[in-house]
């Protein structure tokens, strides 16, 4: 009898958790647990957001490098002949070089000879294709806009092909998915890039 109320004593001087220690503890874990958790989501979206920002640059930044080491080369003729250089057109920029030398320019589907640049303003893209009878190829997305204006020798803007000495280009891009915390532009942030170019090639 003496071991069993002793039994009995120990185990009324136990201690334990009451139910609302239990529950105090748990809603102090769930908010530590919600913060953590908040933090992270901020932590991804910005990760997120900032690949998004640097995806968009370099996209922006091939293009126009392409563009500029090509038009660079419009008029290239070695051996003379016949080289438009640049043409003139307000819906495409089409740039010529002869590349083989032979006083002709190939407009036959993937010549390099021919190269032209356009916008598709429907699946906000530019284009790039070789030769005239060539096929449109993706160059860059996510374009909102890509224009183009042509110099003559004097800096003024010119409608003729053969006048043109400089080409200007402007390239704005936008990310491919919306930033949560950018509120403008439907959440999608902007880069544009601009360039002017005077092909060497080209008579002054």
């Amino acid at each position: 009898m003496i071991g069993i109320a002793m039994t009995i004593s120990k185990l009324k001087n136990t201690a334990g958790f009451t139910l609302i220690e239990i529950l105090v503890s748990m809603t102090i874990g769930l908010v530590v647990l919600a913060g953590v958790a908040g933090t992270f989501t901020a932590h991804t979206r910005q990760n997120n957001a900032e690949e998004q920002i640097v995806q968009m640059q370099q996209n922006v930044r091939a293009a126009l490098d392409l563009m500029v080491r090509e038009i660079q080369m419009a008029g290239y003729k070695p051996n003379g002949g016949t080289v438009t250089g640049v043409t003139w057109s307000t819906s495409q920029l089409e740039i010529q070089a002869d590349m083989d030398g032979n006083g002709s320019i190939n407009t036959a589907a993937g010549s390099e000879e021919d190269i032209i640049y356009a916008y598709d303003n429907v699946n906000f893209q530019i284009t790039r294709k070789l030769g005239s009878s060539g096929t449109a190829q993706l160059l860059a997305d996510n374009i909102t806009a890509f224009t183009f204006s042509y110099l003559d020798a004097n800096g003024s803007a010119t409608t003729t092909s053969s006048s043109v000495r400089k080409v200007s280009i402007s390239i704005t891009a936008r990310t491919a998915k919306p930033d949560p915390s950018f509120t403008s532009n439907g959440g999608k942030r902007t880069y544009q890039l601009s360039a002017d170019i005077t092909p060497p090639n080209l008579p002054l």
